[in-house]
């Protein structure tokens, strides 16, 4: 007998939908079994007269006791694990439904509580998979973004309790592209790093930030006879603007400045409609002197950012130089 396609898709689609609904479930089940129980051993902890050696030896008994009937998962290690997470999320109702227990492991191996509360926003309001949470988190996206504003603007931001109006309230510097494999001590052209941008669409998309999605690659502009080509397009519906993507693997010149200020231009008085706002322009450079992009644009300038490339996850100790620079920069004293 012959089965009609759009019956087999229509029944492949069921079984694949359960399947999904019945791990969100089993994890929702899993976070609230591990909360509970470090409920248990935290308030079991209250009653000795050391907490501290009363809850390691309460740990240790629990272990002895629990792991070899039901696992790994009941070690000591783990159920020192789920005592923190209950102290550092001890209301049951505000746990996320759509966290697995692998985005809390994350969140409670944050010790700032800004830096948490960041991560925690931001994975909800863009449905981070647990993978991209641990990315993020790995690639320091909080603290790249405190170098171009402040811990309350940040979290304003990931809260929804500020809409993003300038560049600079989601465009990171350094961007850390770790998923496109390149080797920092290869030689590579432009063209190879936009192909490779390309080819991760999705992991470079989740990089730039909220709301882009994209455009064009190599978007053409012919002014009277010359030919132009912007290397990426991308539009912005946070920013309600476009966002243009010029790649440098070298250090930035301040040619580099005005030919992408070239096309922004373009951008604003020929593709731009009433509503939406002026062009941003991004020159992706592998090195740049901050003070040649200063003096190279005007001193109002809210279009066109430089951001310094990484092929490599940076260490946090690097990312909070950067920040006491930055900081340093704002009080001289």
């Amino acid at each position: 007998m012959s089965i009609k396609p759009e019956l087999l898709a229509t029944v492949r689609g069921l079984i694949t939908q359960a399947r999904a609904q019945a791990v969100r479930a089993v994890d929702a089940e899993r976070v609230l079994l591990y909360w509970h129980i470090g409920q248990i051993i935290l308030e079991e902890e209250q009653h000795g007269a050391d907490r501290a050696a009363y809850g390691s030896s309460l740990i240790k008994g629990l272990a002895a006791e629990l792991q070899p009937q039901f696992g790994s998962g009941f070690s000591g290690r783990q159920l020192e694990r789920y005592r923190q997470f209950y102290r550092t999320f001890p209301i049951a109702s505000a746990l996320r439904t759509q966290f697995s227990w692998t985005h809390y492991k994350t969140l409670i191996s944050l010790d700032n509580h800004d830096k948490r509360e960041f991560y925690l926003a931001e994975a909800a309001k863009n449905n981070w998979s647990a993978r991209q949470l641990e990315r993020q988190v790995n690639s320091q996206l909080f603290e790249r973004l405190l170098l171009s504003s402040d811990v309350a603007a940040v979290l304003a931001v990931a809260r929804q309790e500020k809409v993003p109006t300038e560049a600079r309230d989601i465009i990171k510097d350094p961007m850390v592209l770790e998923f496109l494999g390149l080797k920092r001590e290869a030689a590579y052209y432009e063209r190879d790093l936009e192909t490779a941008l390309i080819i991760h669409l999705q992991e470079f998309l989740l990089e730039l930030g909220n709301g882009f999605s994209f455009v064009a690659r190599q978007q053409r502009l012919h002014l009277d006879g010359d030919d132009f080509f912007v290397d990426l397009v991308f539009y912005n519906r946070l920013l309600q603007c476009f966002v243009l993507v010029e790649i440098k693997t070298d250090k930035l010149t301040h040619q580099d400045l005005g030919q992408l200020q070239m096309y922004v231009n373009y951008y604003d008085r020929l593709e731009k409609l009433p509503h939406e706002n002026p062009t941003i322009g991004i020159l992706l450079c592998a090195d740049k002197n901050d003070a040649v992009v200063r003096i190279s644009l005007p001193a109002d300038n809210q279009t066109i950012v430089a951001s310094k490339y990484q092929l490599y996850l940076p260490s946090e100790q690097a990312l909070m130089a950067e920040v006491q620079k930055e900081i340093d920069k704002l009080d001289p004293s």
